[in-house]
């Protein structure tokens, strides 16, 4: 549902609005430009080296905030090849010349542990990664931007923005059993398309926000851009609060939300306990049917992981639905755990035991299968269910290949069956 503008509205500041106002110093309001300090700058392995030659193209010799500046190499983790090695050697280099902190090979991937270790309610984060939005989850204002502006920032510590327009999206109830909040980034997506926020902010709030854990807001944040948007936000509450103590980092929280009467481009209204498990079929994000209208769908390989749905409570949830059961014959199930905090905790709670005796391959921590590197390629005419956040027609590295995109209950009932299933049937 689509509320209008209300003329009433506009003393009170978004999130956006709020974020880039503390951060610039100035008064930023929608359309604006604001020249903001940045509280985390990062790079990864497949963009970052790009954006370290182009500092040094640049003439500069020192970084800003080395301690505020950080190089992960997880896209290709381990490297499968010559040159990407080659470009982990120039990147443990140039972080140790420059004092950046450098999480290497095996950590995870860079979203995950932004969340785990660095990103804090209210920061500016930029990343030279379009799935850097994932840290809106904590209530920090967090965008991707291409390698030469990364490299400006790591020079400056400051960068530009046109302050974007705010879609709020107002969530009620709760979600259903074996319903994710994957389903509810697909609906959502699915509902505006893949341009529908360009350039905009999406803030969720509403009474259904406390429903959602940082695992289930981060899974939402990180697809923001799947729709064009700039930021997916949501506001730092008890839930946020109670994600940093368990990440030993309560120093980190400050309460942080929109104003009741700032002013949206528009509202959109979900009811959480209406939707129901949907996918993302080949070859647009945006290309959303309900699984029932999918199931019998036959499936080659099922990829559990990423910085979508790599998560200790995504394996808790598939390692509790497969049980004592095995994979389906002629399905591989490959699972990526997002860092080496979720798969050491996976480990001690024996959901790796699970999912290696139902026939799982368990992959290093890092991005493996998603982009097409290595860990996972599909072969001509092969179909993945997966949980990651994008199908485009090559991207899991064949575009002969056809990609669903779908949550982990999902995922779980479908590495069972061998072909698409509602996970509800398997309740």
């Amino acid at each position: 549902m689509n509320v209008g503008l209300d003329p009433a509205m506009g003393r009170g500041k978004t999130l956006a609005e709020k974020i880039l106002s503390d951060g610039s110093g100035s008064d930023a309001v929608a359309g604006g430009i604001v020249i903001c300090r940045v509280d985390l700058a990062f790079v990864q392995d497949t963009t970052g080296p790009l954006t370290l030659r182009l500092f040094r193209e640049a003439g500069f010799q020192q970084v800003a905030n080395p301690e505020k500046t950080v190089l992960f190499m997880d896209h290709a983790a381990p490297s499968p090849q010559r040159q990407l090695s080659t470009d982990h050697v120039f990147m443990r280099e140039f972080g140790r010349g420059c004092g950046c902190i450098v999480n290497d090979v095996g950590e995870g991937v860079c979203h995950q542990l932004v969340a785990e270790r660095y990103a804090k309610p209210g920061d500016v984060v930029v990343g030279s990664d379009s799935h850097t939005v994932t840290a809106g989850a904590l209530g920090a204002f967090a965008t991707g931007m291409g390698s030469s502006d990364v490299a400006v920032v790591m020079a400056l510590g400051k960068t530009w923005f046109r302050v974007p327009e705010t879609i709020r999206v107002w969530l009620t109830g709760e979600l259903s059993a074996y319903v994710c909040s994957k389903d509810l980034i697909l609906h959502l997506i699915g509902q505006i398309g893949a341009d529908g926020a360009t350039y905009m902010a999406l803030e969720f709030s509403g009474p259904g926000v406390t429903s959602l854990s940082v695992a289930d807001r981060l899974v939402v944040s990180n697809m923001a851009v799947e729709s064009g948007a700039k930021v997916g936000l949501f506001p730092s509450d008890e839930v946020t609060r109670a994600y940093l103590e368990q990440q030993g980092r309560s120093v980190d929280f400050k309460a942080l939300q929109g104003d009741a009467d700032a002013r949206y481009d528009r509202t959109l209204e979900i009811a959480l306990d209406t939707l129901v498990p949907v996918v993302a079929c080949p070859h647009t994000v945006d290309n959303v049917r309900p699984v029932s209208e999918l199931s019998g769908t036959p499936v080659d390989q099922v990829f559990l992981g990423t910085c979508t749905n790599g998560r200790i409570e995504d394996l808790a949830l598939v390692a509790g639905m497969i049980g004592s059961r095995k994979k389906a014959a002629g399905t591989r199930l490959l699972v990526a755990p997002a860092s080496r905090r979720v798969l050491l905790q996976a480990i001690e709670r024996g959901y790796i035991t699970t999912l290696v005796e139902a026939g799982a391959v368990i992959l290093p921590p890092g991005c493996a299968a998603c982009l097409g590197l290595h860990q996972g390629i599909l072969g001509d005419g092969e179909v993945c269910l997966s949980t990651a956040n994008r199908n485009f027609k090559g991207r899991m590295g064949n575009p002969e290949a056809f990609v669903y995109l779908a949550s982990p209950a999902t995922a779980a009932a479908t590495a069972l069956t061998g072909r698409i299933t509602d996970p509800r049937e398997l309740s």
